[in-house]
């Protein structure tokens, strides 16, 4: 086995511990309501409503969030940071795989 093949099989049994993940960032959001009396509206000192939590993501193109509970917070923090860890880990195992290609050709198993 080359050290190219040892590198892919390592990159693979990796990826496959990897657990739930999720693309995106968290932004903490306040808003102002819609209730005419309501302190958020107050003239001279307005206190506006949150902080809420959203994750912003973009999948196939297509964008969308998603509210996240505050005592949510520290698993979506985990699952977005093994989301960015498991591109890492993908963009390595291509640069694996071309590196066992260049070296071996098409016509070998694994390749």
């Amino acid at each position: 086995m080359t050290k190219e093949e040892r590198r892919i099989e390592q990159l693979k049994r990796k990826l496959a511990g990897f657990g739930p993940m999720l693309p995106g960032s968290i932004s903490e959001q306040w808003n102002v309501c819609g209730t005419p009396a309501c302190r958020c509206k107050d003239p001279d000192n307005p206190v506006k409503h949150g902080p809420y939590y959203q994750i912003s993501f973009t999948v196939g193109g297509k964008s969308s969030t998603m509210f996240v509970k505050k005592e949510d917070l520290p698993e979506a923090r985990r699952r977005l940071k093994r989301y960015q860890q498991f591109k890492t880990l993908s963009t390595e195992l291509v640069h694996a795989y071309i590196a066992l290609t260049r070296k071996t050709g098409f016509n070998r198993r694994g390749s």
